[in-house]
């Protein structure tokens, strides 16, 4: 089939930022199950786990197993976060092709965090950028280090935070190495105006490494968010199935942007996710099964597809999302952005 739709990535990070979150742990075999799922409709990146210590996030204590099933498919793209540099020994050692630092431009919240200042994490993400390079030698693919900047758009602890202060971690990230710059609404207060400033501030500062946002819609805002962002040329975003997340150190913050209305707002745009959306649709219920009772959230889960819509996407499926496949870690795709 040719489409030339320009290509939009959505990043499911519901296994790591979702999961984190709420009280339950899913077990190891229910987040295998999601994967395939995930993977089954169209999902391409996967931010999967956080190598952290287990009594800290008992949810993450089986990251590593969780990585190795998701690099057993050989063209997806997966992450894990890391807050320091033994999480990002862990990482590496598991196989990961993209690692995440979370950065909090709020001071309150990084501390909070990470038990870091600003200024203390960026010294810990030069000392991973420094690992990554050392180790690229052995580890048999390019590892992608992202700046994840939190707290940019407000702090629930903080309160406002200065735009000073975003252009100054955003500055020090880019010369501490990052290849990719990544701004997190953590705490769900951005608005579409600030959106559209911020990412102009960053661009100054980062240029082309400014790639990705990430959404939470604590104030139902984060889909107008997107379309400011998508304006103002990012192409990149995270998002949570069912809308699973928040932050356990910025009370209040509820979950982040639902995947399926995102893949449903960007297909209607006329953007190619690569996303199935009937198939997201029904990936739901790996979630209702493995976390009965936790709120599974969604305005399309709610209303249901447009009968034009779902006609459209039945046409398509078979063309554009062939038979899942594997290969070895050893042979991992290469070809991440």
């Amino acid at each position: 089939m040719n489409d030339t739709r320009e290509r939009v990535v959505v990043t499911e990070v519901g296994l790591r930022d979702g999961l984190q979150s709420i009280a339950r742990i899913m077990s190891t075999d229910d987040k295998r199950r999601w994967i395939d799922a995930a993977y089954a409709a169209g999902v391409r990146h996967m931010e999967v786990a956080s190598f952290v210590p287990a009594r800290l996030l008992p949810q993450m204590a089986d990251a590593a197993d969780v990585v190795a099933h998701a690099l057993s498919y050989r063209d997806l793209g997966v992450s894990a976060l890391v807050p320091n540099l033994q999480g990002a020994r862990y990482a590496l050692e598991a196989g990961v092709q993209r690692i995440v630092a979370p950065i909090s431009v709020s001071a309150a919240h990084s501390v909070a965090n990470v038990r870091k200042t600003p200024a203390e994490m960026i010294d810990a993400f030069a000392a991973m950028r420094e690992l990554i390079d050392s180790a690229s030698s052995t580890c048999g693919h390019r590892v992608v280090l992202i700046a994840g900047l939190s707290t940019v758009f407000g702090c629930t602890l903080q309160g406002a935070v200065p735009y000073a202060d975003i252009a100054a971690i955003a500055r020090a990230a880019v010369q501490a190495g990052a290849d990719v710059i990544a701004l997190g609404d953590t705490t769900g207060e951005a608005t579409p105006r600030q959106v559209g400033e911020v990412i102009e501030l960053v661009r100054d500062v980062a240029g082309e490494r400014l790639r990705s946002l990430h959404f939470h819609d604590t104030r139902g805002l984060a889909l107008a968010n997107t379309l400011v962002a998508l304006q103002h040329g990012i192409r990149e975003f995270d998002a949570s199935l069912a809308g699973l997340g928040g932050c356990p150190h910025a009370p209040g913050a509820t979950g982040n942007v639902n995947t399926e209305d995102l893949v449903f707002m960007l297909d209607s745009m006329g953007y190619d996710t690569g996303i199935d959306i009937t198939r997201l649709l029904a990936s739901r219920e790996v979630l209702a099964q493995a976390l009965p009772g936790e709120p599974l959230y969604g305005y399309l889960a709610r209303a249901g597809l447009p009968k034009q819509a779902a006609d459209a996407g039945s046409a398509r499926a078979s063309a554009e999302y062939p038979q899942s496949s594997r290969r070895s870690q050893s042979s991992v795709s290469q070809a991440l952005p």
